[in-house]
């Protein structure tokens, strides 16, 4: 099981406070530094001093770490253009040395599109434009040096594209999709995804929607063996109860309701529901960090959690 870090910088933060928690992580070993895509926060939090752009962060962290990868959970397709976006990750796999993964949705979060004057389309049509978006990402990256890729889509025609420039990861960055969607969502994993993830889901629905994915693929004649399976659950870990309730507390969460939908209590607690996870098949978690100044929390997982996976 490998743990990575995931980050809602939508909640309050900087690029300096996103650069403190991605270097803790690749200091303490986890496997990679991740971020949402949003513009606006939500909830009770102020969300001082505003959004930051995950792309430019992830430019950024590009040049700033060495060694964790970096990524979205998730970029949303409303926010950009697929021709622009496949340009805007390659070159930053080329900045990074090739530690980029792309985790791309539809677009959720009616109030921040409104906030910014983004179009927000209705759920089918934003599901039409993601497909198209895999599509365009996938064949502007797939396409030999030297040819052209044209794309006749509805929504995204290309035409006579060097489809340039490429990635540094061969055959290109992982693609990461997911979510709880019954029909579509299966349909364009088992087509596009390397990795296929779950925010926030119980085990049993993750068994139910994993095995969704799985169903999809075996109709397309895709190895479900190929995907990475994943799971994002919220941390709160603390050496006793005392601990728990403190960084339960400090995110405006109760102790109880963390350990019954998230991951949290003592490192061996942590270490238990980890392993109900794998034993579903859950190969990666993503520990979302909410309070992103208590690095000591990202040092505890390392210290006490980690090795026991």
């Amino acid at each position: 099981m490998e743990l990575r870090i995931f980050t809602e910088p939508q909640q309050g933060a900087t690029y300096d406070d996103l650069l403190a928690v991605a270097r803790c992580a690749e200091e303490t070993g986890y496997g990679a530094f991740f971020r949402s895509d949003h513009y606006l926060k939500m909830g009770a939090v102020s969300g001082d001093p505003g959004p930051t752009d995950a792309w430019t962060t992830l430019a950024g962290l590009a040049r700033d770490t060495r060694r964790i990868r970096l990524g979205t959970l998730m970029t949303a397709a409303t926010f950009r253009l697929p021709g622009p976006l496949a340009i805007t990750v390659a070159q930053v796999d080329q900045m990074s040395g090739g530690r980029v993964e792309l985790g791309i949705g539809t677009g959720w979060y009616a109030e921040e599109h409104t906030a910014y004057g983004i179009p927000f389309p209705s759920l089918g049509e934003r599901f039409d434009r993601l497909a198209e978006q895999l599509a365009v990402v996938t064949g502007l990256w797939a396409t030999p040096p030297g040819e052209r890729f044209d794309f006749a889509g509805k929504y995204y025609p290309v035409s006579d594209s060097p489809a340039l420039p490429k990635p540094v990861q061969d055959p290109r960055p992982p693609i990461l999709l997911g979510g709880m969607g019954p029909k579509r969502t299966p349909r364009l994993a088992a087509r596009y995804a390397d990795e296929f993830n779950l925010p926030f889901a119980s085990v049993a629905d993750s068994v139910a929607q994993f095995d969704r994915v799985r169903a999809a693929c075996a109709e397309v004649g895709r190895d479900a063996g190929e995907l990475c399976w994943s799971n994002a659950l919220v941390l709160c870990c603390g050496r006793d109860d005392a601990e728990v309730a403190r960084r339960a507390a400090a995110i405006g969460r109760e102790p109880d309701e963390l350990r019954e939908n998230g991951l949290a209590g003592t490192p061996a607690e942590v270490v238990d529901k980890i392993g109900r996870y794998a034993e579903i098949g859950s190969e990666r978690l993503y520990l979302q960090v909410l309070d992103l100044a208590d690095l000591d929390h990202l040092e505890l997982v390392a210290a006490e959690v980690k090795p026991q996976l």
